[in-house]
């Protein structure tokens, strides 16, 4: 039974496989060739979870952790050993015919558009594959040029492209049917800054237009920072967080630290006296760069900073949030997100972070 509210719903998904086992040396090779002998390898182990309709989720873990893996049994494209599994109302391998009209895909490493052809090509195969109508196609595809900025790309092979290019025309492709439900694994792997800042701010006006629902796996967690609210890490086959972003950073982040541009110099004394009994430790680059280094568990950011700006003249403040790498490294090292881990106890080194004006 479809379920109205979530476009992907698991529960107790599990995948395995028969893997063969290589004896050692000459006569373990000829042995192998007569009597072959196999070990159970679980990739994803009863995992679950549901993503509603409209949500981007991150969806991360390690390399060998079960990513693929999942979004390959989401896709059809694997048949699960065991659990449950609906993707917009379809059971992904039982009804694949349906279902992949209802779906869009983009593997960073593997290319959907024929590779000698023009890509405009490419675009009217599938149009045909997923069956859609010539003035919707027409529609849609007019939109995703001009979005996209593919007009120059359109009549060139796809094996011409650059790799930032390809991606652009991959993301169209994906997007011709308009699918309910995107599903991206490493759609920004290997590009620059400028395409990937691109294909982030596309991604999220589809998303606020259309109401797609996006499922995305990436190493790169500043996709994750710029487009995710939510994200499930998983490690080893099992899901080791399930939750909000920023939760996430307050629980395993250390703390924020606030850079301030003095208008003139403030004495180190002065400052840490203007913010007594709020915890936080100061500290001063030059006469007029100061960073107050503020906890968790101290005051609240806005605390510190209306007592700072209503006493001093300050110029300009950026604040440091946590960094989202550092802090899915410390919870791989523990194995869970559960509870804090101990080192992260003592304060973050300074300067770590990404930088946001406030």
């Amino acid at each position: 039974m479809s379920d109205a509210v979530n476009a992907i719903k698991v529960q107790k998904l599990r995948k395995q496989f028969q893997v063969q086992k290589s004896r050692e040396g000459l006569k373990g090779a000829l042995r192998d060739l007569f009597k072959r002998e196999y070990t159970t390898v679980t990739a994803v182990k009863d995992i679950s979870f549901a993503i509603p309709k409209g949500e981007i989720c991150g969806y991360i873990g390690e390399n060998g952790a079960g990513k693929s893996t999942t979004i390959k049994m989401l896709t059809g494209i694997l048949v699960p050993t065991s659990g449950e599994i609906e993707v917009g109302g379809f059971v992904p391998y039982k009804e694949r015919e349906k279902f992949v009209r209802r779906i869009g895909v983009v593997f960073g490493q593997r290319s959907q558009l024929w590779w000698d052809i023009g890509v405009i090509e490419s675009f009217q195969l599938l149009r045909k594959v997923y069956r859609v109508g010539e003035k919707e196609y027409k529609l849609r595809l007019d939109e995703l040029t001009e979005r996209l900025q593919l007009g120059d790309l359109l009549n060139r092979p796809v094996r011409k492209l650059s790799l930032g290019q390809r991606m652009r025309c991959e993301l169209a492709a994906s997007l011709l049917h308009n699918p309910d439900i995107l599903f991206l694994d490493e759609p920004t792997i290997g590009l620059d800054i400028v395409v990937k800042t691109e294909i982030r701010e596309f991604l999220k006006s589809m998303n606020r237009r259309y109401g797609t629902t996006i499922l995305l796996t990436t190493h790169d967690l500043q996709d994750i920072e710029a487009l995710c609210s939510r994200v499930i890490m998983l490690d080893d086959g099992n899901i080791i967080y399930d939750g909000n972003l920023d939760e996430l950073k307050t629980r395993w982040g250390k703390g924020r630290e606030l850079s301030f541009r003095l208008q003139t110099p403030v004495a180190l004394d002065d400052l840490e006296r203007l913010t007594e009994g709020l915890g936080v430790a100061w500290s001063k680059e030059n006469d007029l760069t100061a960073k107050a280094w503020v906890p968790f568990e101290a005051a609240p950011v806005s605390v510190v900073l209306s007592r700072v700006v209503g006493a001093i003249e300050v110029g300009d403040v950026s604040i440091l949030e946590p960094n989202t790498d550092d802090i899915v490294r410390e919870i791989y090292k523990a194995g869970s997100a559960e509870t804090r881990g101990e080192s992260t106890s003592s304060p973050a080194p300074q300067g770590t972070g990404a930088g946001r004006h406030a």
